[in-house]
C-alpha cells in the first residue's frame, strides 16, 4: 500500500506541475487579468537589443545575447501576459529607456509603462519577453510554444519557421 500511495502522489505532482506550465505559457488563459504585465524581477538600469545569427536566421536578442520573444496575444504596444504568463515568460524591463545595439533599428524600439516605474520595451508592434527556458545566449527553446510565443526577426516581425 505504501509503494501505491507514493506512486499516485508522483503522478499528481506530475499532473500539477503539467497543469501550472500550460496556464503558465497561456494554453488556457486568456490574459485579460487586472495583473497583466507585472514585472517578475526588479527592471534593470538600462538595458540595450541588439541582432544576432541563429538557426532562425537574424534575430533580436538582448545585450547578454539571451532571445527575445513576442507573444501572439499581445495587442501593438501592450502586453497581455499576465502574472503566471510573466512567470514564464519574463518581460525585458529597464527604468531607463532601452537602446538600440548592432543590427537593431531604433525606430521600432519604444517602451510602454508597466507597474513601479518600470518599462517594458517593444519592437516593431511587439512587447518583449525571454522564456525562462533558454539556459545560455542564442538559445530558442521557447520558439512556437503554444503557437504563441515566437523569436522576433530584426525588421520586427516574428518568425513563425519551426527550430
Amino acid at each position: 500500500m505504501r509503494r501505491n500511495r507514493s506512486t499516485m502522489l508522483a503522478a499528481a505532482a506530475a499532473g500539477a506541475l503539467a497543469l501550472l506550465t500550460l496556464t503558465a505559457c497561456g494554453g488556457s488563459s486568456d490574459g485579460d487579468s487586472d495583473d497583466a504585465a507585472k514585472p517578475a524581477q526588479k527592471p534593470a538600469a538600462s538595458a540595450f537589443v541588439k541582432v544576432a545569427d541563429s538557426s532562425l536566421g537574424r534575430i533580436l536578442v538582448d545585450d547578454s545575447g539571451r532571445t527575445l520573444y513576442g507573444f501572439t496575444k499581445d495587442k501593438p504596444g501592450a502586453s497581455k501576459c499576465d502574472a503566471d504568463c510573466i512567470a514564464v515568460w519574463p518581460a525585458l524591463t529597464s527604468a531607463k529607456d532601452v537602446q538600440a545595439g548592432t543590427g537593431a533599428k531604433a525606430a521600432l524600439l519604444k517602451e510602454t509603462k508597466l507597474g513601479e516605474g518600470a518599462e517594458q520595451a517593444t519592437y516593431g508592434d511587439w512587447p518583449l519577453y525571454y522564456y525562462v527556458g533558454d539556459a545560455t545566449p542564442g538559445d530558442v527553446n521557447g520558439q512556437g510554444l503554444d503557437g504563441e510565443w515566437f523569436v522576433i526577426a530584426a525588421d520586427g516581425k516574428l518568425i513563425k519557421k519551426a527550430v
